[in-house]
């Protein structure tokens, strides 16, 4: 899967993304619903009963609703972060959305532990798609994989950093010491965020906060999507903590 244009010119790595194009009658109305200058008189939107969760207009809908909770677009009609309209679609669609995620996964059996499912899966032989590319990856295949993990990794940490106050003692101070990593230890060029622009841009690739916004698939905003509904949730802080890259770091368990 080919999707990915190089740039040209200087980037502006720091801007604000502007929407992206619809993918259907959802994320169509709820781009306009965030253009408007006005929010007065605005119908409810609606969410049809067999709106695939996992499909292009249910996932770019998400992603347009929860970037409000990030930077925002620079062609929002007005702050419309706490629309009532825009939050109720956003929970609705979410809400489908986990249901879907859990429908998808297989309880523990038996006496199996969490710490017990994380250590058989590192000793695991790695079959994911950096193995993948390790082993034969293209230089083709190298670059779709970087343009759809910007995605994420140009916001990376940024979905977790909602636990944090919904933590206390060490397992506070546990989790922010990764988070502190995450965001460069206090030096600003050493963000992974920063540091995975700086991949981008010498692969001469767009390194734009949600550069590849428009050429992403569902399958790739699905798991980013699975983050910030994560973080949006205070009653699913522990799965938030859980996604956290690095979270399994020695030393640095964290108990919701």
């Amino acid at each position: 899967m080919k999707y990915v244009l190089r740039t040209e010119g200087a980037s502006s790595r720091g801007a604000q993304a502007t929407l992206p194009s619809p993918r259907g009658p959802v994320s169509e109305a709820v781009i306009e619903a965030i253009r408007a200058r006005s929010a007065d008189n605005r119908a409810r939107i609606a969410i049809p009963e067999d709106l695939d969760p996992w499909g292009d207009d249910g996932q770019l809908s998400m992603t347009v609703c929860q970037e409000l909770y990030y930077r925002g677009w620079a062609d929002a009609g007005r702050d419309c972060e706490w629309d009532p309209t825009l939050v109720e679609v956003r929970v609705r669609i979410e809400d489908l959305f986990l249901d879907a995620v859990k429908h998808q996964i297989s309880p523990f059996a038996g006496d199996t532990t969490a710490d017990a499912a994380l250590g058989a899966l590192a000793r695991t032989v790695p079959t994911g798609a950096s193995d993948q590319l390790a082993r034969h990856g293209t230089d083709d295949e190298f670059v779709d994989y970087f343009a759809a993990r910007s995605i994420y990794h140009l916001k990376e940490a940024d979905p977790h950093a909602w636990a944090i106050p919904r933590l206390r003692g060490a397992s506070k101070a546990a989790f922010v010491a990764v988070e502190f990593d995450e965001y460069g230890a206090g030096r600003g060029e050493r963000v992974h965020q920063e540091l995975f622009g700086d991949l981008l841009a010498s692969m001469e690739l767009d390194d734009r906060y949600l550069g590849y916004l428009d050429v992403a698939p569902a399958a790739v905003l699905a798991p980013v999507n699975l983050m910030s509904c994560l973080g949006l949730r205070r009653s699913l802080r522990g799965a938030t903590i859980g996604s956290m890259p690095h979270s399994s770091t020695p030393g640095t368990r964290v108990t919701p």
